[in-house]
């Protein structure tokens, strides 16, 4: 049985902040604009080297970590695509059973909507020997899948862990994101930002576009108080001091 595709987490935006986002370039998955911490650091030991046991790898770590970005460097540098677990289905599998690759990166196995797709692609990579990287939010140990088989070939997987991310890798984040999106914010509301957002890559992100889209909504510079408004329930608020 496969589970439903959902739709959680969206919610409307107004047309300006409509039209913002879909001008807005793809964020990098160039190797170039990744950002090496030791949060990350043991993922990438793991894909500088072979042998991995069994061919399979999962990388594992919130949203927002940087998971993602070294399956798209790892699939580039083995010449191999990005499968995407959301939507992977039989008629995906078809083509792969046509003419399978020596290697393979599967994104969003936590989100998997076609169990017995994912299943029968762990049993057609045994079977020609290809090797798999794959990314997750949670272990497999926490996945509730439907599918006693597929979940024991997932638990068996060596899973690398992506920490969260230092203070000076998420000002890094924050800078590329504002730079991206060519705000301006001065630096009492950085360091602001730091200190009461939550330790998260996700945070950051999600941060950044509620600034964007409240920015282009009121259509003038990003102060003190509308950060606050914006910003209502992602703050850590107990931690939260005045900016000045």
């Amino acid at each position: 049985m496969d589970k439903d595709a959902g739709n959680e987490g969206l919610t409307p935006v107004n047309p300006a902040g409509q039209l913002a986002l879909a001008l807005r370039p793809p964020a990098s998955m160039a190797a170039r604009d990744f950002v090496p911490a030791p949060s990350n650091a043991q993922a990438r030991r793991w894909l500088n080297q072979t042998g991995w046991p069994d061919r399979r790898l999962m990388l594992c770590g919130d949203d927002s970590c940087g998971k993602s970005h070294l399956l798209h460097v790892w699939a580039l540098r083995r010449g191999t695509s990005v499968i995407d677990a959301v939507s992977f289905d039989r008629a995906d599998l078809v083509k792969l059973v046509e003419t399978p690759p020596a290697a393979l990166a599967i994104d969003h196995i936590d989100r998997v909507t076609s169990e017995r797709a994912l299943l029968h692609l762990l049993n057609l990579a045994r079977e020609h020997r290809t090797t798999l990287l794959m990314a997750s939010r949670v272990s497999p140990m926490r996945m509730p899948m439907i599918l006693p088989d597929l979940a024991s070939r997932l638990r068996a997987i060596t899973l690398v862990p992506i920490a969260s991310p230092e203070d000076s890798l998420r000002f890094t984040l924050l800078l590329r994101l504002i730079a991206e999106r060519q705000m301006i914010v001065s630096k009492p509301i950085l360091d602001w930002l730091l200190k009461n957002l939550p330790r998260t890559g996700d945070a950051i992100v999600a941060a950044v576009d509620r600034l964007d889209r409240a920015g282009l909504a009121h259509g003038r510079p990003l102060t003190r108080s509308l950060a606050r408004e914006v910003l209502s329930g992602l703050l850590d608020e107990e931690d939260e001091k005045p900016l000045w």
